[in-house]
């Protein structure tokens, strides 16, 4: 079965780092498209970044620049980095994964980990 696990929030200032991973199985890994998720309080659910099958990875906007999605297929992993964090990147991230292509909306995607806060002070 897909078990998707995150893992690496916490608390922060702005302009630190964070590292998130999502321990992910139950799936082959090169037939998916994997995914990092935002949800702030009050806002709805975005996507921030994405990585298909084919490595290829897109960024939202926001987050460009700043923001790394990566693999690690050895080690069955999901990463997101995260640098020069912000107080509005405060949120509840979670990966998520859907077959074949990636789409950047939420309700395209099959499975989610539970999330790990991530919370940016001034």
């Amino acid at each position: 079965q897909v078990q998707l696990v995150e893992s690496g929030g916490g608390s922060v200032q702005a302009g630190g780092s964070l590292r998130l991973s999502c321990a992910a199985s139950g799936f082959i890994w090169t037939r998916v498209c994997m995914a990092w998720f935002r949800q702030a309080p009050g806002q709805e659910r975005e996507a921030v970044a994405l990585s298909a099958r084919d490595g290829n990875t897109l960024y939202a906007a926001s987050v460009k620049g700043r923001f790394t999605i990566s693999r690690d297929i050895g080690k069955n992993t999901l990463y997101l980095q995260m640098d020069s964090l912000k107080p509005e990147d405060t949120a509840m991230y979670s990966c998520a994964m859907k077959e074949s292509s990636c789409y950047w909306t939420s309700r395209s995607y099959n499975f989610w980990g539970q999330g790990t806060q991530v919370t940016v002070s001034s």
